[in-house]
């Protein structure tokens, strides 16, 4: 990582997105985009990741740790750092160009009731509620929706489905906005993408695709579905593991011991080697193994 400045560097200049650095009183690499501030903060093992602040109404210079939040990812060293906030910033420009505006609570949502909304364009809005919220095209806008993504209602919820609106209507959103729906219908309907765009994805591209690979090349392998660090074996982790990772009445669980440094549950599970991994019968604190090991 580039060598931090000391902090009574003065901050640079807005560049052509309007986003400001300098560095914190503690040091910390920071920036401010409008009233919105972002931090390079110390995390675990040496790493750091992007955390953000609001409206903090003194000089860069005097800002300190406790004024930012949250984890907004990792990164790698003080470019990754400047280059997430200028895409943060050219995103705020975006946004506002689009001349999106705010509409008044009460619009009655599968959510509850709305306690306010944005409208992006006529029959697009946004709603948000106490708990959830999502997106509801009006009749017209929604027969514009892909047949393999439309919902029947109208309604897309914010978590996952928002990204069909944004790939339905790319003219409404941000480029930023747009690369993460592109990539939240790779991971949740690779078949979709797939058909819409005459494209097929590779292995890495699409987490749903990449899971059905795992599971198919696994299937009759034992997966582990629950684990715990052992007490009884200093160590080890003890692993509640069935075949193909399937959960349910009537499922054949074994348990086995993993060593701890190795033990990694990576993307979609940890897959246990019989050859290496012993099967455990000892005494346990599974609530459902309890009594059922030697004593």
């Amino acid at each position: 990582m580039s060598q931090a400045r000391q902090p009574s560097d003065s901050p640079e200049a807005p560049d052509a997105f309007g986003a400001s650095f300098g560095y914190s009183a503690d040091g910390m690499p920071v920036a401010l985009v409008g009233q919105n501030a972002y931090a390079m903060a110390p995390g675990r093992d040496g790493r750091h990741y992007l955390a953000s602040g609001w409206r903090i109404a003194r000089p860069m210079a005097e800002w300190n740790r406790s004024d930012f939040y949250g984890h907004a990812g990792d990164l790698a060293d003080e470019n990754a750092f400047r280059a997430k906030v200028l895409e943060q910033a050219q995103h705020y420009l975006e946004k506002r160009a689009l001349g999106r505006r705010d509409s008044p609570g009460g619009a009655h949502t599968p959510w509850g009731p709305s306690q306010g909304g944005t409208v992006y364009a006529e029959g697009v809005t946004s709603y948000s509620t106490a708990g959830h919220g999502g997106f509801k095209l009006s009749a017209e806008r929604n027969r514009k929706v892909h047949s393999m993504l439309r919902a029947a209602g109208g309604w897309y919820e914010e978590d996952e489905c928002w990204a069909i609106v944004a790939i339905t209507f790319p003219n409404l959103f941000t480029a930023l906005e747009r690369r993460y729906a592109e990539q939240t219908i790779k991971d949740s309907w690779p078949n979709a993408w797939e058909a819409i765009f005459g494209t097929i994805l590779a292995p890495g591209e699409s987490r749903k695709k990449d899971q059905r690979a795992f599971e198919a090349e696994h299937a009759a392998d034992w997966i582990v579905v629950s684990a715990i660090t052992s007490e009884e074996q200093k160590g080890f982790i003890e692993c509640v593991a069935t075949p193909g990772g399937k959960r349910g009445t009537g499922t054949e669980e074994r348990r086995f011991l993993v060593p701890a440094d190795e033990y990694d549950i990576g993307r979609f599970g940890f897959v246990i080697d019989p050859d290496r991994h012993a099967v455990y019968a000892g005494p346990s604190r599974f609530v459902g193994w309890r009594g059922r090991g030697s004593p």
